[in-house]
């Protein structure tokens, strides 16, 4: 009995890391965009509390572009994905 459990464990572990790989390469690249533009968010948000009133452009575009990027790369990912299926 333990050792058909065992084996229902090893499945639901490998089902994952199966799932993982077909992962579209937009999506990756929507979470690592959105993900980045998170980093650039609290950036600005924690310079901003810390008395800096000068922030460098980059980085408010950043924060103010590559978040929504992400955002739309990700839902275009996953538009496609739903269509496919």
């Amino acid at each position: 009995m333990l050792t058909s459990k065992m084996s229902d464990m090893g499945t639901a572990v490998h089902d994952e890391s199966s799932a993982a790989k077909r992962k579209p390469w937009l999506m990756r690249i929507g979470i690592g965009l959105f993900a980045a533009g998170m980093v650039a968010v609290v950036a600005v948000f924690l310079l901003f509390a810390a008395g800096y009133s000068e922030l460098p452009v980059w980085l408010s575009a950043a924060a103010g572009v590559i978040t929504p990027l992400g955002l739309a790369l990700g839902l275009i990912s996953l538009v496609r994905e739903h269509r496919r299926a």
